[in-house]
C-alpha cells in the first residue's frame, strides 16, 4: 500500500505542472484569476512531495495488484484537486458539479455542467481544455505503458501473436523511452492542430482550447454553441482531421513519423476498418439527411454529417449542429459507433476496434464450428494468431461493459430521468463521448441533472475511462485479502 502512496505522490507532483497554462492565461488577461491556480498547483506539488518523501523507503516496483488501486486513486485525487480553482472562481458551482466537470475533463469525456462558457474567464476555459489534453496524454501512456502490465485494457491485447504487437510497437527498449516517444507524437499533433485552427480564423484562446479538446478527444469548448459558433467549414474540416488522427494509435503515428511512411497504417487492420466504417457512415448519414430534407442540398448535409459523425464516433463530442433533430437512425448509429470505433493506444474510449474485430472473428469461428464440429479454426487478425486467453479476456470485458451500461441506465431511470436521456447519457459517458440524447443532448449540457444523477454519471465516466476492470476489481473481497 505504501508503494502505491509513493507513486501517487509522484503523480500529483507531475499533475501540478498542468496548472501552469491557466496561470499564464490569467496573467496575460490580467483578470485576477491567477491566485487560485497558483495556490492549488503549489498545494498539489507539496502534497505529492510529502507523500513521496514519507514513503520513499517503501518505494518498489509496482505489482499488477498495486496498479489497479493506483490508476483509480490517481484519477479521483487529480479530479478532486482540479475542482479547487473552479469552486473559488465560480461561486455558484457546487462540489458535485465541479467534480463532474474535472472528472469529465481528465477522462476526456467533455460533458459539461457549466453554462455561459462565452463569459467565463479565459483561464477557466483554458483550464478545462488543459484537463482534457492532459487526460488524453495520460490515457495514451496508461494504455501503452501501465494497463498492459495489469492485463486489463487496451494495449494488453497486443501481445506477441497479435497484429501491431507490443514487440513491434514498443518504440524504444524501455517503457520510459516509449512514453517519451508517444508524448512527442502527441505534442507534435497538438502544435500542428493549434496552428491550423489559428490559420483558419480562430483566436489564440479558441485555437488552443479546441486544439487541446480535439487531440485529447474531448468536447469542452469555449462557447455554449460549441463549434457551431464559428460557422466555418474550414475549422470543422480541420477539427475533423485532428479527431480522426487522434482516434488512431499514437504508437503507429510515431512509427510512421520516424520511418516517414504510411505503411504502419496500411498494414494495420484496425486503422483500415476505422477509416472504412467512418467513410461509409458519413456518406450514408449525409444521404439520409438529404433524402429526408433536413438540409437543402447534399453538400450541406455532407458538411454536417462529416463533422458530427466523426466527432461522436471518435468519442470527441464537439458538435456543429443538433443531431437529435435528425432522423432517429442517425444519432443512434453515431452512439453505436462511439462504442466501437477508436483504436487501442489512442485517447478514445469505448470497446475499441481491436476488440470488435476479435469478437467478429470469434463469431465467424463459432459459425464454422457449427457446420464442421471437428475442424480446427484458429482466430486470426491481420494474419496473426489470437490466443484463447486474449479471446476470453475480451469476452469477459464485453460482458462487464454491457452489464455496466444496463445497471447505470437503470440507476438513472430509478432517479426519475426519462429513458432516452438515461440511455443516451450512460452510453455517451461510459464511452467518454460527452453529449448524449434527450435533456443531455448537444448544446444542452448536464446541468439539468440532480446531484444523485450527476454522481451516477461521474461513475460512468470513471468506469469507462479505466476500462471497467481496473475499478470493479477494487470492489471484490479477494483484492483486499493478503
Amino acid at each position: 500500500m505504501l508503494a502505491v502512496v509513493n507513486a501517487l505522490g509522484l503523480m500529483l507532483v507531475a499533475f501540478s505542472a498542468a496548472y501552469v497554462l491557466p496561470v499564464i492565461a490569467a496573467l496575460a488577461a490580467r483578470d485576477g484569476t491567477a491566485t487560485p491556480f497558483i495556490a492549488t498547483g503549489l498545494a498539489s506539488a507539496a502534497t505529492g512531495l510529502l507523500l513521496a518523501g514519507a514513503t520513499r523507503r517503501r518505494a518498489r516496483e509496482l505489482k499488477p495488484r498495486d496498479g489497479f488501486l493506483l490508476v483509480t486513486l490517481a484519477l479521483v485525487l487529480m479530479s478532486a484537486s482540479a475542482t479547487v480553482p473552479l469552486l473559488v472562481l465560480l461561486p455558484h458551482l457546487t462540489f458535485t458539479g465541479a467534480f463532474f466537470e474535472t472528472m469529465s475533463g481528465l477522462t476526456t469525456t467533455g460533458a459539461t455542467v457549466l453554462r455561459g462558457l462565452d463569459r467565463l474567464p479565459p483561464s477557466v476555459n483554458l483550464w478545462r481544455a488543459t484537463l482534457e489534453w492532459y487526460g488524453g496524454l495520460g490515457i495514451i501512456v496508461l494504455a501503452v505503458a501501465v494497463l498492459p502490465l495489469l492485463g486489463v485494457g487496451g494495449m494488453q491485447l497486443y501481445r506477441g501473436e497479435t497484429p501491431g504487437a507490443i514487440k513491434e510497437e514498443r518504440l524504444t527498449p524501455r517503457i520510459a523511452g516509449s512514453v517519451r516517444s508517444l508524448s512527442l507524437a502527441y505534442l507534435i499533433l497538438t502544435v500542428l492542430g493549434v496552428a491550423a485552427l489559428k490559420i483558419c480564423g480562430m483566436s489564440w484562446l479558441d485555437a488552443v482550447c479546441h486544439g487541446f479538446s480535439a487531440v485529447g478527444l474531448g468536447a469542452f469548448s469555449t462557447h455554449d454553441a460549441s463549434v457551431r459558433y464559428f460557422n466555418s467549414p474550414a475549422i470543422e474540416l480541420t477539427l475533423a482531421a485532428l479527431m480522426v488522427i487522434a482516434s488512431l494509435s499514437f504508437a503507429r503515428h510515431f512509427v510512421a513519423l520516424r520511418r516517414l511512411t504510411l505503411e504502419p497504417y496500411i498494414r494495420d487492420p484496425e486503422t483500415r476498418t476505422i477509416l472504412a466504417v467512418l467513410a461509409v457512415s458519413v456518406l450514408g448519414i449525409a444521404l439520409l439527411l438529404t433524402v429526408r430534407g433536413v438540409y437543402p442540398s447534399f453538400g450541406v448535409a455532407l458538411r454536417h454529417a462529416l463533422f458530427n459523425v466523426v466527432s461522436i464516433a471518435t468519442t470527441s463530442g464537439l458538435v456543429s449542429d443538433d443531431y437529435t433533430r435528425w432522423p432517429l437512425l442517425a444519432p443512434f448509429w453515431m452512439l453505436f459507433l462511439c462504442c466501437i470505433l477508436c483504436s487501442t493506444g489512442s485517447a478514445g474510449g469505448g470497446i475499441k476496434m481491436f476488440r470488435t474485430l476479435l469478437l467478429a472473428r470469434q463469431a465467424g469461428r463459432e459459425l464454422k464450428l457449427l457446420v464442421h464440429p471437428s475442424a480446427v479454426v484458429p482466430v486470426r487478425i491481420g494474419g496473426r494468431l489470437i490466443s484463447e486467453r486474449v479471446s476470453n479476456s475480451v469476452l469477459a470485458f464485453l460482458f462487464l461493459y454491457f452489464m455496466t451500461s444496463v445497471v447505470l441506465t437503470l440507476a438513472l431511470l430509478a432517479t426519475g430521468l426519462d429513458f432516452e436521456s438515461s440511455f443516451g447519457a450512460i452510453i455517451a459517458l461510459l464511452n467518454n463521448t460527452g453529449p448524449g440524447l434527450g435533456v443531455v443532448g448537444p448544446f444542452k449540457g448536464y446541468h439539468a441533472l440532480s446531484a444523485v444523477q450527476a454522481w451516477i454519471c461521474t461513475a460512468a465516466m470513471l468506469l469507462g475511462r479505466l476500462e471497467i476492470f481496473s475499478v470493479l476489481v477494487l470492489l471484490t473481497p479477494a483484492f483486499w485479502r493478503k
